[in-house]
């Protein structure tokens, strides 16, 4: 059914005149009879009773008017949600991202998405990159934010990965300690430290590139969580490497010093989506602000 033609019947019905239907509509007197003809036609009953002046509805008419304008209203909040979605006046945005990534740069740019677009609630998890692109391929977040090393690319059939920065690592020292006014370090420098790490299977930590500097670095205190690491390490209590994204929000109690470039474990962090899934308007608004806050 020609949803024109219902517009036009209910405008008719409503004006009780093809006439004036014809002038809210910017149509012709003798276009809408066509319109009706056609309608009554195709339903194979009549609808209006053409009088002398005007139209009235017949029993089939009166019938058909209340589904018309349910038909018609329905289209209407259809168009407007499709429209909401397009103008970012409704939607959503599921996000993922590493932990570093949430010390500074998404908070940046989720803060300017919602100053942006303020009628959307973006909603935020946090987990270890693998988790968030299983998270991205059952649909359960739109965009993830992930890290990787060269040497261990992800799967590209799956995911279409973009580049955002990269992430090289720092040494977090006390403000105190004997290596702290350094300008660069050396791995090998601190090979006697006490050391502050996520897990004691280094291979799993930034402490792997250790053993490439020719140590294995003792481990004094197993943490997970940035703040408990730099706490530690602000008491003087051991040193770790931190991302260059977490030092944004690192304490002013430490020092952060740069690693010689050949013992500097570099990161790609990437945005990851869906491969073959066109992304909501949502993410497509949030990806620039993402890339304006890798240097605010």
């Amino acid at each position: 059914m020609d949803m024109a033609r219902l517009d036009v019947f209910r405008t008719a019905a409503r004006l009780g005149s093809f006439t004036a239907a014809g002038e809210r509509l910017g149509w012709t007197q003798s276009a809408v009879s066509r319109q009706i003809s056609t309608l009554e036609a195709e339903l194979g009953v009549p609808l209006f009773d053409r009088l002398p002046r005007g139209v009235r509805l017949t029993e089939h008419g009166l019938t058909l008017l209340p589904h018309a304008e349910a038909i018609l209203d329905r289209l209407d909040g259809t168009r407007r949600d499709l429209a909401a979605l397009t103008g970012l006046t409704a939607g959503r945005l599921r996000l993922g991202a590493f932990d570093s990534a949430n010390a500074a740069l998404v908070p940046t740019a989720l803060a300017a998405f919602r100053t942006a677009h303020p009628e959307i609630a973006p909603t935020l998890t946090e987990g270890l990159s693998a988790h968030l692109l299983d998270l991205l391929a059952d649909g359960s977040v739109d965009l993830a934010v992930v890290t990787a090393y060269p040497e261990h690319p992800y799967d590209t059939d799956r995911f279409d990965l973009e580049r955002l920065t990269d992430d090289p690592v720092l040494v977090a020292l006390p403000r105190t300690h004997r290596l702290a006014r350094r300008r660069r370090l050396r791995l090998s420098d601190l090979a006697e430290e006490p050391w502050i790490a996520a897990s004691r299977r280094l291979e799993t930590t930034l402490l792997a590139s250790c053993a490439r500097s020719g140590f294995r670095p003792r481990v004094e205190y197993e943490v997970a969580g940035w703040t408990a690491k730099l706490g530690l390490v602000a008491a003087g209590l051991g040193v770790t490497l931190i991302p260059s994204l977490a030092a944004r929000a690192a304490r002013p109690d430490l020092t952060l010093v740069p690693l010689h470039p050949e013992d500097t474990p570099i990161r790609h962090v990437l945005t990851a989506t869906r491969r073959g899934q066109r992304p909501t308007p949502a993410v497509t608004a949030f990806l620039p602000l993402l890339r304006a806050a890798v240097n605010p």
